[in-house]
C-alpha cells in the first residue's frame, strides 16, 4: 500500500464506533452482507437493449451468492432469443459479482443481470422473507404447467381498432364482436398443450380441436354476432 506525504504525516486517530452495513432480508432472515457469499435470493430483473427494440426478464436464484438457476425470458428481437441460449448456459454456476462483469451477449440481458444485482444487494427479492428461500426449480415453475413465458401481444390502430394477437392462455385465433363491433370475447389455443398432444401421438387436427379455448362472452347466446380472425380480418 502506497500512501501519499500528506498522508504519512498525518497523527493516528482511532475509529469509534463500529458502523457495520445494515441489515438486509434474505430468505427469512436480516443479514449483514460484507461477502459476496452473503447473499441469497430469488428474483427478477428487467432489462432493455440500447435501440430499445427489445426486452429480457432474467430470474436468478442465488444461494451463497451462486447462481444455481437462471431464467431468461426475451421478446422483441430475433437475435436475443439466441443470446438466451447462450446467457442460460453461462449464468448457472458464476457468483453474483462475475454474472455482472460477465459479457452476457445481449445488451437486453446485460441490463437485466444490474438492475437485478441491485435488488438482490440491497435486498428487495421476492424470497426476501421466505424461509430458507425458493427451491431451485422455482424458475421453472414460474412458467406453469406449460413451461413457456407468458406473452401478450396486441396491436391496435385508430382506423381499425384492436386485434389481439396472442393471450397467457396461448395464440388468438378469433376475437367475437358483438353487435357495436365492440370486443367481448376470444378464442385462443394454447400452443403448450397442442404439441404435448401431438408428442403423445395424437393427429395435428385432433390435438389443434383439444387445445381450443374461449374466454369472455364469445357464444353467440352471449351476444357475439361476428368473429373475426385478428390476423387476417
Amino acid at each position: 500500500m502506497t500512501y501519499s506525504r500528506e498522508v504519512e504525516n498525518m497523527c493516528p486517530v482511532t475509529k469509534g464506533p463500529l458502523h457495520g452495513p445494515a441489515p438486509i432480508p434474505e430468505e427469512g432472515k436480516w443479514v449483514m452482507a460484507k461477502e459476496v457469499s452473503d447473499i441469497s435470493a430469488y428474483t427478477h430483473g428487467v432489462g432493455w437493449c440500447a435501440p430499445q427494440q427489445g426486452a429480457c426478464k432474467l430470474s436468478l436464484n442465488v444461494k451463497n451468492g451462486i447462481i444455481e438457476e437462471a431464467l431468461v425470458e426475451t421478446i422483441g428481437c430475433s437475435g436475443m432469443t439466441h443470446s438466451a441460449a447462450m446467457a442460460a448456459e453461462i449464468l448457472p454456476g458464476k457468483t453474483i459479482l462475475e454474472a455482472l462483469n460477465t459479457d452476457l451477449v445481449c445488451d437486453a440481458i446485460n441490463v437485466a443481470m444490474r438492475e437485478l444485482f441491485l435488488q438482490i444487494v440491497y435486498g428487495r427479492s421476492q424470497s426476501a422473507f421466505s424461509d430458507d428461500g425458493l427451491v431451485i426449480g422455482a424458475g421453472m415453475e414460474d412458467l406453469g404447467k406449460g413451461q413457456r413465458s407468458m406473452v401478450g401481444t396486441m396491436y391496435g390502430t385508430k382506423a381499425k381498432g384492436v386485434r389481439y394477437l396472442e393471450m397467457t392462455e396461448g395464440y388468438c385465433t378469433r376475437m367475437a364482436l358483438d353487435e357495436n363491433n365492440e370486443v367481448i370475447g376470444y378464442e385462443f389455443v394454447s400452443l403448450g398443450k397442442m404439441t404435448d398432444f401431438i408428442k403423445k401421438g395424437l393427429e395435428p387436427n385432433e390435438a389443434y380441436e383439444k387445445s381450443l379455448g374461449h374466454y369472455g362472452r364469445f357464444a353467440e347466446e352471449d351476444g357475439a354476432v361476428k368473429y373475426i380472425d385478428p390476423r387476417k380480418e
